[in-house]
């Protein structure tokens, strides 16, 4: 436990944060999940309305450093790989 009274307060933001970041983490994996079942359901209108909600929030993820940036240009590359895929087909 803390002991100095600057310790408790970095505590708290501590956890502050954390909450904070794991709930931004949690809104981009849902976000991504859904365009991933919009995909697998061949429904092209969804997953790009899914898209448009998931890549900002890939960005802003990686911006705030929750996820590298190489993660997250690597999850848009690979889901708008298949978006095309599925819009061509």
């Amino acid at each position: 436990m803390a002991n100095s009274s600057q310790a408790r307060k970095r505590a708290r933001q501590s956890e502050k944060r954390r909450m904070h970041n794991t709930s931004l983490r949690s809104r981009m994996r849902t976000s991504i999940k859904r365009m991933i079942r919009a995909l697998d359901s061949n429904d092209v209108n969804g997953a790009q309305e899914a898209s448009k909600r998931a890549f900002p929030l890939l960005d802003s993820a990686s911006g705030k450093n929750l996820i590298h940036k190489n993660k997250a240009a690597r999850h848009k590359k690979r889901l708008n790989a298949r978006l095309k895929a599925l819009a061509s087909a």
